[in-house]
This record gives C-alpha cells, sequence and structure tokens, in this order.
C-alpha cells in the first residue's frame, strides 16, 4: 500500500519522521531469563517532552493497559490515540464476531 515502515532503537531519533508511534510494554513473560528482561525493563519511555519534536499529526498508540511506557501527561496531548483506540476496539471485535458467527436470530 506504499507504506514505510523502519526501525530505530532511538526513539528520539525516529520520533520527528514517525506519523504513527505504537509503543507496547516491555512483556517480561516472554523473556526466559530474568536477568536479561531487567537489562531492558525500563529501557524507554515516552513522555510530553520527547513529543516536542514530533510532527504535529503523529499518533501514539497503544493496546493498553501500560506499565510506565508512556508517562500520564501524554494522556493530554493531541497526540494520545490509544484511548480512542481501545474504545474503537470494542465494535470492531462486535462486528468480527458478527462476520465470524453471523448475525443474532434473537426470539427464533
Amino acid at each position: 500500500m506504499g507504506a514505510r515502515i523502519s526501525e530505530e532503537p532511538d526513539v528520539k531519533k525516529s520520533i520527528r519522521d514517525a506519523d504513527v508511534l505504537y509503543v507496547t510494554r516491555i512483556q517480561k513473560e516472554r523473556f526466559s531469563d530474568d536477568d536479561e528482561y531487567r537489562a531492558v525493563a525500563g529501557s524507554y519511555r515516552i513522555d510530553a517532552s520527547l513529543l516536542t519534536g514530533a510532527k504535529p499529526r503523529l499518533i501514539v498508540m497503544h493496546p493498553l493497559p501500560r506499565a510506565g511506557e508512556i508517562a500520564p501527561e501524554v494522556d493530554e496531548t493531541k497526540h494520545a490515540a490509544y484511548f480512542r483506540q481501545s474504545f474503537l476496539a470494542v465494535p470492531v471485535r462486535m462486528a468480527l464476531l458478527t462476520a465470524i458467527l453471523g448475525p443474532s436470530r434473537r426470539g427464533h
């Protein structure tokens, strides 16, 4: 579809060119070694000051719940899209279930 996707280990460098910043927590359950997890835990945090260099229309997405990787102050910025993302996920799931299971036949 023409999208350009890139990975950049330094979020400060990548944020100025990004249209979408999809943030997730570092998932402890995915590490077999606690020391490896501790080495990367807390290695990044998105805060309002980090977003000052972002494009005006950048959106920050997150699957929620968050675990410290996005500062609460980001909630008040125009970039925060994760609450809307979560809200809109409900009707999308409903539509998928209807498509998979078929329409409800109430009263039949």
